[in-house]
């Protein structure tokens, strides 16, 4: 079996050898080629499964207005972040400024009323003792009294229903959120929704935090998440590791927690629609997003990691070039797992702090110049960073057959 890996450079020794007459010589002996080798890493990571998905929106609101008028002012630029409370449209406030005078005033007449009702009974019930009245007008006294004091109350209503829609003409946020395109503009006449449909001034959507929804398939139901649910008898109830990358971007910077599982499995398709509340607080995802969306299965655990260059393929079989103590390469076949995050899971075959070949052209057993090179060098830190489940690709054939 002829296994090799390509060198760029090599190195040679001087060897001392004494002739017959008694001279020395000095003599060029080739060392081994200098090769690039790293130190195999050992971190933790959290198994997880890929999937797609996209982002959603926890709120959504159409903002209409609650009563009718000409719109004064708008006070929020399209496309905009605005907070619970902020004054987004202002309706022109005078009609409703007049009609909560005018039922001031009728609370005041209702008042009035009632006072004198009042005072017209007490003097009915001195008098009735004295049968100086009769009992029916004692009746009447009284009658009257309740109706002035039921007025009142009338009156009263009517003040806060008028300061109810005179609050209603500063249209202001319900949420927080980012708001879409303004449909109404200075000076136009909107209506409310008595007599006909509101008018849709604009729509607001909350941006954080978001939902990512995803479906998963039923292996990882059964195994994973149904087991995490919170009225499960067994395994975790640890709320799932979520982590969320957009097109664009690499990896998945974006974390978050499941918190939603459905209620069956879809029977056409396999799978099971979850949700997961991704924090949003840089503004960077958008609703309605697509995502790339990595799901934990699983608890945090001590993995071996070699970059894929270092991999070879031989007949099918993948295999490192492992550096000995005599600095010669051995061939070691190896099992590997998923990526994470640009470096290969070895499954089987290698241990932490043994050293191999990266690159080159080298036969097992042939000696070696390393070159050390950092393994955590070549990708980004890689501590308790989600693996992709997937199948190992073929990596770069170091030799072939």
């Amino acid at each position: 079996m002829a296994v090799a890996v390509a060198i760029t450079a090599s190195t040679s020794v001087a060897v001392a050898k004494e002739d017959g007459s008694g001279k020395t010589s000095t003599a060029q002996i080739p060392a081994g080629p200098q090769v690039p080798v790293a130190e195999v890493i050992s971190r933790n990571i959290i198994p997880s499964a890929e999937f797609t998905g996209s982002l959603a929106a926890i709120k959504t609101v159409e903002l209409r207005p609650r009563v009718g008028g000409t719109i004064e002012s708008v006070s929020v630029p399209e496309g905009s972040l605005v907070h619970k409370g902020q004054l987004l449209f202002q309706i022109d406030p005078r009609p409703f400024q007049v009609a909560l005078d005018s039922a001031k005033a009728q609370l005041r007449q209702a008042e009035a009323q009632a006072f004198q009702a009042n005072r017209n009974f007490e003097r009915v019930s001195r008098l009735v003792n004295n049968g100086a009245v009769s009992r029916k007008d004692y009746d009447d006294a009284a009658s009257d009294k309740n109706a002035r004091i039921a007025q009142v109350n009338v009156a009263q209503a009517a003040v806060e229903a008028a300061k109810l829609d005179l609050s209603y003409t500063r249209v202001t946020a319900p949420i927080d959120g980012r708001v879409d395109r303004i449909l109404i503009t200075e000076g136009n006449l909107i209506s409310n929704s008595e007599g006909g449909a509101a008018t849709l001034l604009t729509t607001i959507v909350s941006s954080n935090p978001l939902y990512a929804y995803f479906d998963i398939d039923e292996a990882t139901f059964l195994n994973t998440v149904s087991k995490a649910r919170p009225d499960a008898m067994e395994g975790s109830k640890e709320k799932l590791p979520v982590h969320v990358g957009l097109a664009t971007e690499k990896g998945y910077p974006h974390s978050g927690t499941l918190d939603f599982v459905g209620n069956q499995i879809d029977r056409n398709t396999g799978t099971v629609r979850v949700r997961a509340i991704i924090p949003n607080t840089d503004g960077l995802l958008t609703p309605g997003a697509f995502a790339r969306v990595q799901l934990g299965t699983g608890k945090a655990q001590q993995v071996i990691l070699i970059n894929d260059q270092a991999v070879g393929t031989n007949q099918g079989n993948k295999y490192v070039l492992v550096i000995g103590d005599d600095s010669k390469a051995q061939y070691r076949p190896i099992e590997l797992g998923p990526v994470v995050d640009g470096l290969r899971i070895v499954a089987k075959g290698l241990q932490a702090g043994e050293k191999i070949i990266i690159k080159g052209l080298v036969r097992p057993g042939m000696a070696v110049t390393p070159s050390m090179v950092s393994m955590q060098s070549l990708e980004s830190s890689l501590d308790a960073k989600p693996a992709t489940q997937g199948k190992a690709s073929d990596s770069n054939n170091k030799g072939g057959n």
